[in-house]
């Protein structure tokens, strides 16, 4: 199989919020489609090591911040390569909430859609969340992002370096994975986050 096939899917990029009684957090994901109309229904899938994945499946509600492409890269930094478990994502940001308490982003997003989970499947490396829409809001008249602009246009590109040690493995900017070898290949996919060979960083010997 040429995995280099599915990377001509489409995807957006989004802040996923969360919330479990005083616990709430928030990641980026690039997983969000609508599924159904009566009712009207989406699909998510998050990654099951995250914090924000335990907070939806103990609550079962969840918010989507359809973020636009006057995003930062900071913005996407900070909810999307830290985790909950370990900082405050939410420490000194006012976020508005929906009516079940969970924040969403109310700048750098053109859209927000607050649902209750009305079905879930474990998909091993993921959970698939079918999510009935109780609200959505239109934030502004930006375009939304794509992930596509995304690796363009925001994502800053990768300093040349000129390095005389040698490269001993390759880690996962995104959930932390490391791959151990000199050369990572072309087609690599991360097996925690799916993510391909642009989100890695090499490892230097010491």
């Amino acid at each position: 199989m040429d995995k280099k096939a599915l990377y001509s899917l489409s995807y957006g990029v989004f802040m996923l919020g969360a919330r479990s009684g005083e616990k709430k957090n928030g990641c980026i994901t690039n997983t969000c489609i609508q599924v159904a109309n009566s009712p009207t229904r989406i699909a998510i899938a998050v990654i099951n090591t995250n914090y924000t994945c335990d907070l939806i499946k103990e609550s079962g509600v969840f918010t989507m911040s359809l973020l636009d492409q006057s995003i930062t890269f900071e913005t996407i930094k900070h909810f999307g390569m830290q985790s909950g478990r370990d900082v405050d994502k939410l420490d000194g940001l006012p976020l508005p909430e929906d009516e079940n308490g969970v924040p969403y982003m109310n700048w750098g997003s053109c859209a927000m859609i607050s649902a209750k989970v009305v079905s879930s499947q474990d998909l091993g490396s993921h959970t698939l969340f079918i999510g009935e829409v109780l609200d959505a809001k239109v934030l502004s008249e930006n375009e939304p992002l794509t992930y596509a602009f995304y690796q363009s246009n925001i994502k800053p590109k990768p300093e040349v370096k000129k390095e005389d040690k040698k490269i001993v493995g390759w880690k996962c900017k995104i959930c932390g994975y490391v791959y151990e070898g000199e050369t990572l290949p072309a087609d690599f996919e991360c097996p925690l986050c799916g993510h391909g060979p642009d989100d890695f960083e090499p490892i230097y010997e010491s």
